[in-house]
């Protein structure tokens, strides 16, 4: 195989940049498959002049009504199309702001080996597919995403972390990704006593597909974190310096899935640190 140009190389990025910066999943789709089909054929070389771009806005500003978390109103009446759509849209929001985290990964650190930017590639396109069953439901409820308010707290979060890989690592993947592995069984108990109502276990068959293929996104995560560690010589430990960095070591998490975080890589004694619970 013939060595890849930097010309090349610089198209590839431009690519990624592109696909983040829609607002269509449809572009995202096609613009990831390209790079993923490329990735796969070719060892990407670093170009030395390129520079990542920090992103002002996420792609999906254009869609959605961007407020302080404190300002989303509580989700509790499933029961009707409204409420239920109400949380399908949280959670569509969730996997379509993971699409472009995903992207970002593989672009903005360029310097990464091939089977890194696989699987985040791989991810991203998880991710589309997330989005894509529950905006197919939402529009069942007659509803649209952007028809809610979000949050931008996952893009915040990723661009605070753009200038320290390590840190992307654990504070994405690792955190936030992993307290989804937290959430998602609680959110399925609630839903539980109205399986009857159709829509209703739509979106109980679409969070288990979400939830089991969310333990091996975390379990990518974790491999990366431990990875940089290891080529920065630290210490896998130093994930709670960094999420004491960041505020958000004394977060509080009412309920933490030992069982999930370990098929994920976490530790038990990492775990019992997280959320003081039984793990063996």
């Amino acid at each position: 195989m013939m060595p890849l140009g930097y010309n090349i190389a610089m198209n590839f990025y431009k690519v990624l940049e592109e696909a983040i910066e829609s607002d269509s999943i449809a572009s995202k789709e096609k613009l990831t498959e390209q790079c993923f089909e490329y990735c796969s054929q070719n060892e990407l070389i670093a170009e030395p002049k390129f520079k990542a771009k920090l992103f002002e806005i996420p792609s999906y500003a254009s869609k959605c009504k961007i407020v302080e978390p404190r300002a989303l109103k509580t989700r509790k009446d499933f029961d009707t199309k409204e409420g239920l759509a109400s949380l399908v849209h949280a959670i569509a929001h969730i996997e379509y702001s993971a699409i472009d985290l995903a992207l970002d990964a593989v672009y903005r650190y360029a310097e990464m080996e091939q089977a890194y930017k696989l699987d985040w590639l791989n991810v991203a396109k998880d991710e589309i597919r997330h989005y894509q069953m529950l905006e197919k439901l939402l529009h069942q409820l007659g509803f649209s995403y952007g028809d809610f308010s979000v949050h931008s707290g996952l893009f915040d979060a990723s661009m605070n972390t753009a200038e320290n890989h390590l840190d992307r690592m654990a504070i994405i993947p690792r955190y936030y990704e992993a307290s989804g592995l937290d959430v998602t069984p609680q959110i399925l108990k609630k839903l539980e006593n109205k399986r009857k109502l159709v829509n209703v276990q739509e979106l109980i068959n679409i969070l288990k597909i979400i939830y089991v293929e969310e333990i091996d996104h975390v379990k990518k995560g974790d491999y990366w974190f431990k990875e940089l560690c290891h080529l920065e010589n630290k210490d896998i430990n130093i994930y709670f310096e960094i999420l004491d960095k960041y505020k958000i070591l004394e977060k509080h998490r009412p309920h933490v899935n030992a069982e999930a975080r370990k098929k994920a890589g976490f530790s038990c004694s990492e775990i019992r640190l997280l959320g003081n619970v039984e793990c063996k």
